[in-house]
């Protein structure tokens, strides 16, 4: 069976919005904040994934496809199996996300869409080009083994990318609330993209939010605390080559310079802030020593 791919048709409405959300900035600059480097540092990121992403195209289909002939349930094309297809692909997009996060190898490959200070919807183009040679679409194999065709998966893949574009946004404040507790939305992903430690590690959802309320890793946007967008140590470039390959260098030398082999491990699949003379602080640890500030600025003075 065909699949149409819906970020190709997608592309159009894609270049309009982010026109539209430029022409809004000049008269909203709190709504809309373009950076004409940072953006096309995004654009650049984003032509460089959909070029890579047809070399791993090949591999990835070829992996699903071999795994498709061990299925466990023949589900085919059957009705439900677009319905089950939207939640169980939103499932591997939230474990591979999670742990993208909390693991330095896939941290490595997913920084880049995090490495920008603005937050704005050519932010949502800023893709990696090395998530396929990393193996973070190996959380998809299970669809495959649970009997979901590879077409199917790719299909339902492209929705996902086309709905998370248009929450990257400052543009669009909270939304219904019966569809902020189900749906991923602008507020939610905000918080995601924050470098506020209160905010870390957060929001992993792709399309549906109720994955990070269900596993604890929901929080919710604060508007007394606004988020601070970019990563915990700025790289301060817009360079793509810098973008896409900072974190992998940085991984390289910790590996290199690693002081055991247990070192040289948790460098490579440690959280990301991991290192051997705790020099370094991880998410949690950021988020732990908030807690103590915030704790002590509450504290009433001493007589």
């Amino acid at each position: 069976m065909s699949l149409p791919d819906p970020v190709t048709f997608a592309i159009p409405a894609f270049v309009l919005l982010i026109l539209l959300e430029t022409i809004l900035g000049r008269f909203k600059p709190k709504k809309s904040n373009y950076e004409a480097r940072d953006s096309a540092a995004s654009l650049f990121m984003g032509l460089g994934n959909f070029a890579i992403g047809f070399l791993n195209f090949g591999i990835v289909a070829s992996v699903s496809s071999w795994v498709y002939q061990y299925r466990i349930f023949e589900i085919g094309y059957q009705w439900y199996a677009f319905i089950l297809i939207f939640f169980a692909e939103d499932l591997c997009y939230y474990w591979f996300h999670r742990l993208s996060h909390e693991h330095r190898l896939w941290w490595a490959a997913h920084i880049n869409h995090h490495s920008s200070q603005y937050y704005n919807l050519s932010t949502a183009l800023r893709q990696t080009w090395t998530g396929g040679f990393a193996g973070t679409w190996l959380p998809w194999i299970a669809l495959s083994l649970l009997g979901l065709p590879t077409p199917l998966i790719v299909f339902q893949k492209g929705i996902s990318l086309v709905y998370q574009f248009w929450i990257h946004t400052e543009a669009i404040d909270k939304m219904w609330r019966p569809f902020e507790y189900i749906f991923n939305t602008p507020s939610h992903h905000r918080v995601h993209h924050a470098t506020n430690p209160r905010y870390l590690d957060a929001n992993y959802a792709g399309i549906l939010i109720i994955w990070d309320r269900m596993f604890g890793s929901f929080i919710p946007e604060d508007t007394a605390e606004p988020c601070r967008y970019g990563i915990v140590k700025q790289i301060a470039s817009f360079n793509p080559l810098v973008v896409a390959f900072h974190e992998w260098v940085a991984l390289g030398k910790d590996v290199l310079t690693a002081k055991s082999l247990k070192g040289a491990f948790m460098f490579t699949f440690g959280p990301p802030g991991w290192s051997e003379d705790g020099s370094r602080m991880t998410s949690k640890m950021l988020k732990e020593q908030e807690i103590r500030r915030l704790q002590t600025a509450q504290s009433p003075p001493s007589e």
